[in-house]
């Protein structure tokens, strides 16, 4: 026990030790919040475009005026989901959150469009090919800044139907193009509904009405109402599978270099001969699994600082998901199974190489195989119990990450033993076939190989 504690030590401390790893642990996080804030800020700091919409001709006669009717439509209506979130945002989580969901509904909200007076030369230019010459150059950059346009849209009707041509000085800009679609679109169904004699009242009315819908389920905490609070055992189940696939695999990659460059510089040679293989596998397993223990820590010391300073209206919800219901030990007991099928199976790889090229036979379906409970997880937020999750969650592979996904949805009792059962049962079989792989590879200069695998746990070095 204690060569394989010394071990163990020696592994955490070789990593634990560098500053790579500590940069590496703090960007993830570091990552994280800007993953989250950078498109907020791209939006929020995005210029508005300056738009001029000319009509082409007596024939297209209103299509301006549809144009600037459904800019003011869609502001009305972002400042409503506006005010319909901050209200929801202050019953769930009072006036602060309120606040904060205000001024971020504030900063992302506003329709980055807006219509302005045409240039009077542009104007008074003819149709057709003489105002679209002018339209190129104010466009371009040879007008000074404050006469710039960023979209010119000229309007017509062919054979009674809305058309537009719309010029914008950034061929990949499409914004002003689909807004400008979506209102003709609009102002023809608006046409076609008063040739049909109803009245243009009724139809604006008609486009206005937004009915409230109120989402209700007697497994909500009230019993009726669902709010953000039912939601956000989901979320966090969601989550957690990804956190633990994210940490299982990169303390199982950890294990495989460090195994794959002991034995490239003959290290491992030197470790045999001062302990046994099962005892330098435990160890190194043991080591790994305490530095990824640090990152889990690390993780979670920060995500709960940063809960409590930015979000502490939100801080309660999470730390009652997170206790009520066992889910932290559904997270522990899942990360322990899953660990060490794959620390094993990777340490059992990397005993058999010396280059990275050489571990890739095995490494590269491995991680096409790991794929799927990455795609899946995603149909369990939503439906827990499709037929297809519940299936895959019996495979022992994918086990730890999609019963983590699905543990809020409290799944039957019978699903969580059995899977949990045959995840552990598997996990000691790929002990047993790894521990011999391992000590096979330590002991020779055989290179990796299907057929040497397969000769391995066979014959268990021997």
């Amino acid at each position: 026990m204690k060569r394989i504690l010394l071990i163990a030590r020696r592994e955490y401390a070789a990593y634990a030790k560098t500053v790579g790893f500590w940069l590496s642990l703090l960007a993830l996080p570091i990552f994280g919040v800007l993953g989250g804030a950078l498109p907020a800020l791209m939006m929020s700091s995005e210029p508005a475009r300056d738009v001029v919409v000319l009509e082409e001709g007596p024939q297209a006669e209103g299509l301006a005026a549809a144009v600037q009717d459904a800019v003011r439509r869609e502001r009305e209506r972002r400042e409503v989901r506006q005010q319909e979130a901050a209200a929801m945002a202050e019953k769930q989580g009072g006036k602060a959150g309120a606040s904060a969901a205000g001024e971020a509904l504030n900063r992302l909200g506003g329709l980055r469009l807006r219509i302005v007076a045409a240039p009077a030369e542009l104007v008074a230019a003819g149709p057709g090919q003489p105002r679209e010459a002018l339209a190129r150059r104010y466009l371009g950059d040879d007008v000074s800044e404050a006469d710039q346009l960023d979209s010119v849209v000229l309007l017509n009707r062919i054979d009674g139907k809305p058309t537009a041509r719309v010029w914008t000085r950034r061929a990949t800009d499409d914004t002003v193009e689909d807004f400008v679609r979506d209102a003709l679109k609009g102002a023809n169904r608006r046409e076609v509904f008063e040739q049909a004699g109803i009245n243009p009242v009724v139809v604006e009315e008609t486009e206005r009405f937004r009915p409230t819908v109120t989402a209700l389920s007697p497994k909500s905490a009230t019993g009726g109402e669902v709010s953000f609070r039912d939601q956000l055992p989901g979320i966090i189940g969601l989550m957690s599978g990804f956190l633990l696939w994210s940490l299982i695999i990169t303390g199982a990659s950890i294990l495989l270099n460090s195994v794959m460059e002991e034995k490239a510089n003959k290290i491992l040679e030197v470790l045999l001969s001062s302990a046994s293989a099962t005892e330098i596998l435990t160890g190194k397993v043991l080591g790994v699994a305490m530095l990824t223990t640090t990152v889990l820590l690390v993780w979670g010391g920060i995500g709960a600082i940063g809960l409590m300073t930015g979000l502490p209206q939100y801080a309660g919800m999470i730390g009652e998901v997170l206790l009520e219901g066992g889910m932290l030990g559904y997270f522990a007991a899942y990360a322990i199974g899953g660990y060490l099928m794959y620390a094993v199976l990777f340490a059992a790889i990397g005993a058999f190489c010396e280059t990275p090229r050489d571990a890739q036979t095995l490494m590269g379906p491995i991680m096409m195989i790991l794929v799927v409970p990455l795609l899946v997880m995603q149909m369990a937020l939503r439906t827990p119990d499709a037929p297809l999750v519940q299936i895959l969650s019996w495979v022992p592979f994918f086990t730890p990450f999609l019963m983590s996904a699905r543990a809020p949805s409290e799944p039957p009792m019978i699903e969580v033993v059995g899977t949990m059962a045959g995840m552990f049962a598997f996990a000691l079989f790929m002990v047993w076939i790894a521990g011999r792989a391992f000590r096979a590879g330590a002991l020779s200069d055989v290179k990796l190989s299907w057929k040497s695998f397969a000769g391995a746990i066979r014959g268990g070095g021997k």
